[in-house]
Formats: C-alpha cells, structure tokens, sequence
C-alpha cells in the first residue's frame, strides 16, 4: 500500500488522517505541522509518526497531501520541489490555485490533484469535490484515489473549472448551514425552549432533511411542498421567508465566496 504524507494538520488535514487510520496501518501514514508541540500530542493521540520537516515528509510520502493554509502555500511548494518526482502524487487542498499553478510551482510536475473536503469529514459525512488529468494516472492511482476520499465522506469527480463553485456549495457552506442551526435554535429559545434542546431539534431536521433528499433522489421543492399544508403552519413560514428574500440571500453569501475563490474580492 502506498504512503500517505499529510504536510499541515488543521482541522481537515486532521480529520482526513483520523479516518485513514481506520484503513490504512498507521506505519503507511506520516505527518507534519508548523507547531511542533502539536506534532507530538498527534503522534501521542494517534501513533501515527511526526516527522521533522516538510522535505522529509515529501521525500518518503508516495501521495502527499498538501493540507496547509493559501498564506503558506508557496513556500511549502517551494521547500518540497526537490523532492517530487517520479510516480509521487500530489493532492493539494487549496481553494482557488489551480492544477497549473501548482505544477508549475513544482516544476512542471503533472500527477496533481486538486481536491476540496469539508470539515464534516470529522465525522466522515465529508464531501469532496476533487478533479486531476486523467491521462497522468493509471486505474490503480484512480481507484486508491477514491479510497481515500470515501473514507471520510462522498466524493465527486468534476472539471476543474468547476472547483471555485465546490468551494462554495459544500466547502464553505457547513458554516452557512451552522448559522442556519444557531438561528433556528434561537427561534426555539424565544419560544420558551431551552437552547440545548432547541439545537438538538433543529440539526435532527437538517440531518432528517438532507438524508431524505439524498436517500429518495426527490427534488428539495418536492419535499417541502410536502410538508407545506394548505392554509397551515409551514406555508406561512415559507412565504415569510420568500417575502425576506431568503433565496437571494443565499445567492448572494455564494457569490461573495465564488468572487473570493477568483480573487476577485
């Protein structure tokens, strides 16, 4: 099995290495972080091996997962060029640098991915939208590929070109939708619920709700007409929430990320 080399444990980078110590032995796992005191309490936690620099983690690592912040981006790519080459794999995580940016920043190297989880991959009910050349890589690279990332979650395959709108639809949005949780809660405590309960309440609906669209494959407007009674509760509710614009709102949080993801705000 190959080695997998994470360079950054944030919370993704984490969650990512927690769910392949499921599938993976722990002696085909290594890791490296900018605060060493962190590198040990993982090592500690996990047993995985924390290994002193970026260059030596890229140098023994098969797939290097690139999982740190855009702000160091390119002095990690820097730091790691001598060491990528041959039938190494790259998967970098960065929102809005493209697969040409990367290689080129690594010296024209080609077996790149490029690929966006989400931090429910905690929990591994992440989605990953991931894309790469398909030319650069053999049915053997494909399927290990998809090992990985449906251990902590649902992937999908896109063009590239799509990877700024993923950014947007479940890369950023688990905040949106925990705004969503807090608020609805806050309606619970207005009416008299405590704020515990009405949390509990309300992320069971979203759960509910999300499985019920990807489970029966029905479309969300069918599913809330649905809940919506003639004259009742539920339709005043939507028209309230139609009549505040709650749809644009949306639109308009997601195109602030997407304007973000291309630099252009």
């Amino acid at each position: 099995m190959s080695k997998i080399g994470f360079i950054g444990m944030g919370h993704i980078g984490t969650a990512i290495m927690n769910s392949l110590i499921e599938t993976h032995k722990k002696e085909d796992l290594l890791f490296t972080c900018a605060h060493p005191e962190r590198g040990v309490k993982i090592n500690e936690k996990t047993g995985v091996r924390f290994v002193s620099s970026n260059q030596l983690c890229a140098r023994e690592a098969d797939i290097l997962i690139l999982a740190v912040k855009p702000v160091v981006y390119d002095r990690v790519l820097e730091e790691i060029r001598p060491e990528i080459g041959g039938s190494k794999l790259v998967i970098s995580l960065a929102p809005g640098i493209t697969i040409a940016e990367v290689s080129e920043k690594l010296g024209g190297f080609k077996r790149i991915v490029r690929a966006m989880p989400n931090t429910p991959a905690q929990i591994r009910e992440g989605m990953t939208g991931i894309c790469y050349d398909d030319s650069r890589f053999t049915d053997g690279d494909r399927e290990e590929l998809a090992q990985l990332f449906l251990s902590f979650g649902r992937m999908k395959k896109l063009d590239e070109q799509l990877m700024d709108a993923v950014t947007v639809i479940s890369g950023s949005s688990p905040a949106f939708v925990y705004m969503f949780i807090d608020a609805l809660s806050d309606a619970g405590v207005r009416y008299g619920m405590k704020k515990t309960d009405a949390l509990e309440m309300a992320a069971q609906a979203l759960l509910g709700s999300a499985k019920m669209v990807l489970e029966t494959g029905e479309h969300p407007s069918l599913l809330k007409d649905a809940v919506c009674s003639p004259g009742g509760t539920t339709i005043e509710a939507v028209a309230a929430l139609e009549e505040t614009g709650f749809r644009n709102v949306v639109l308009k949080g997601a195109e602030a990320c997407y304007r973000r993801c291309r630099g252009e705000i």
